[in-house]
């Protein structure tokens, strides 16, 4: 996977996103919450480092959702390698 730096940050996200939003805010009702896992956990397999989620979508329901999606394999996407998000925690 291809890398970019994100803005003036220096942190590095892959080429290629994951936007977030339509798991649980914004297009219709949310979807299950164990597929939308898998769908995260299956991006990071494939390289994805990059999760476009904020505090809105929800509010807060979408991170949680991305947070617990990403909290096992973190060591693989954690900050120091490029998941990019706003007010992330791995709970």
């Amino acid at each position: 996977m291809q890398k970019r730096k994100l803005g003036k940050s220096n942190l590095e996200v892959s080429a290629i996103g994951l936007g977030c939003m339509g798991m649980s805010f914004g297009y219709g009702p949310a979807h299950d919450k164990q597929e939308m896992i898998s769908l995260i956990r299956s991006a990071v397999e494939r390289g994805v480092t990059f999760f476009d989620t904020a505090e809105a979508y929800g509010p807060f329901t979408n991170e949680e959702l991305v947070g617990k999606a990403l909290a096992p394999v973190r060591e693989r996407v954690g900050q120091e390698n490029g998941v990019a998000s706003k007010h992330l925690t791995f709970d």
